[in-house]
């Protein structure tokens, strides 16, 4: 359940104003029910076709670079530790990367009846095909077909926009929810961070929820049922819902940052092993299991 963004094959797709390098972090790192993708964004071009999802909410986090986002009539600027959250049947968006390209993670659900809408294009995406049953161009030709968009001025970011450095933080400014503040409603995002060489005591595991994590910078150990894995900068760790393999952290000499991705299920339970304490999340009531009733 763990891989690096160092050793994730991916590959690399043009086509006219379209144009950047993919890399499927979750599939790599075995997720079940969520994702993660790193686009590298070439300078100039457009990351994906002006769309918007239908059944699945989306979150992407600016790792590097500049550029520009298109929601529906606006335009506005992007940069590294930006957080964007586009709910589902939400505002169409796309990036554009700046002179120097344009490097994000793209976190999402995977829904088995999500239907992408590209409206520029005239077409939807369904299942792995698109709605010209039998034949037609390939979407992205005819978004390139559809012409480049055009980009108005510049305006204001609006809410669904944050960056790290704006988001008021948790645990002395070690923990902030970026989603959250973005307004994500189905998902989340968070980034946090520990010291150099502290320990995570918050061991726990969930019955519905999937995580996903990527270490941001510095280095440390995962812990998964009790057993040391190693990460570090690029390491993406999936935790699938009811594994039964609990998990917590320590940072090594450099620290530890990272990004946190989860869905938010009403029927999750989170068992945390070293308390011995159940929290059932959508009555919000923890129970203390006795020794004796615990296998």
């Amino acid at each position: 359940m763990l891989a690096h963004w160092d050793e994730v094959e991916g590959g690399h797709a043009e086509v006219d104003h379209l144009a950047g390098r993919w890399r499927d972090l979750g599939r790599a790192a075995g997720s079940v029910t969520i994702g993660v993708k790193r686009i590298e964004v070439d300078p100039g071009k457009w990351s994906t076709p002006v769309h918007r999802q239908t059944g699945e909410e989306e979150i992407f986090y600016v790792l590097a670079g500049s550029g520009v986002c298109l929601q529906d009539d606006l335009a506005y600027e992007v940069r590294p530790g930006d957080c964007l959250v586009f709910l589902s049947r939400g505002p169409t968006h796309s990036l554009r990367a700046g002179p120097e390209g344009l490097d994000v993670l793209a976190f999402g659900m995977r829904g088995s009846t999500e239907i992408g809408h590209l409206p520029r294009a005239g077409v939807a995406w369904v299942g792995g095909t698109w709605t010209d049953v039998g034949g037609g161009d390939h979407p992205w030709d005819r978004e390139v077909a559809a012409g480049e968009p055009e980009v108005p001025e510049l305006s204001e970011r609006p809410p669904n926009v944050v960056n790290l450095d704006g988001v008021e933080g948790e645990d002395g400014d070690d923990w902030k929810r970026l989603g959250r503040a973005a307004g994500s409603q189905r998902t989340g995002l968070n980034w946090g961070r520990l010291g150099a060489d502290e320990l995570d005591d918050n061991e726990h595991v969930h019955s519905a929820e999937e995580e996903l994590f990527v270490v941001l910078e510095g280095g440390g150990t995962i812990f998964l049922g009790g057993e040391p894995h190693e990460v570090r900068a690029g390491s993406v760790v999936s935790r699938p819902a009811g594994s039964r393999v609990a998990h917590h952290w320590q940072a090594g000499p450099e620290g530890l940052t990272a990004l946190f991705y989860g869905t938010r299920e009403p029927n999750d339970i989170i068992w945390y092993p070293r308390t011995r304490e159940l929290f059932v999340k959508g009555v919000g009531v923890v129970m203390k299991v006795p020794e004796d009733e615990s296998n």
